[in-house]
């Protein structure tokens, strides 16, 4: 029964697709990782729990089918502040986050990281 259900996983895997906009941050190479995990020895891995195992199985199948999306289809699809899917992807790639994350840091700091021969660690010792 294991091997079965480690071929599933195989096959939900190759299906999950990754994005590469979100570096470290996705769920499809997430997933991956936590089958290897889980499955160390392959379709001979024994399985403690086997009812969580299909459970599992089951809620990601219906998060990668868009089960719920599907099942109640929203009037339209934008969020409350009018942002479509496309803008929160765009925003949410892993590229802006770090120009944010600069953005954030403030100019004076900046310069002085810039001008400066020591680390910023090192200024708070």
């Amino acid at each position: 029964m294991a091997a079965s259900r480690y071929r599933r996983f195989l096959r939900l895997c190759e299906e999950w697709p990754v994005e590469e906009t979100k570096q470290q941050r996705d769920l499809g190479s997430f997933l991956r990782q936590r089958v290897a995990q889980a499955f160390r020895e392959g379709e001979n891995t024994p399985i403690s729990d086997p009812e969580a195992c299909d459970q599992m199985y089951e809620s990601l199948v219906r998060i990668h089918t868009n089960f719920y999306k599907n099942k109640y289809p929203r009037l339209k699809n934008t969020t409350f502040t009018g942002v479509t899917v496309e803008d929160c992807r765009v925003i949410l790639a892993t590229d802006i986050l770090k120009q944010m994350e600069d953005m954030k840091r403030g100019t004076w700091k900046r310069l002085r990281e810039k001008f400066s021969a020591k680390k910023p660690e090192e200024d708070l010792k």
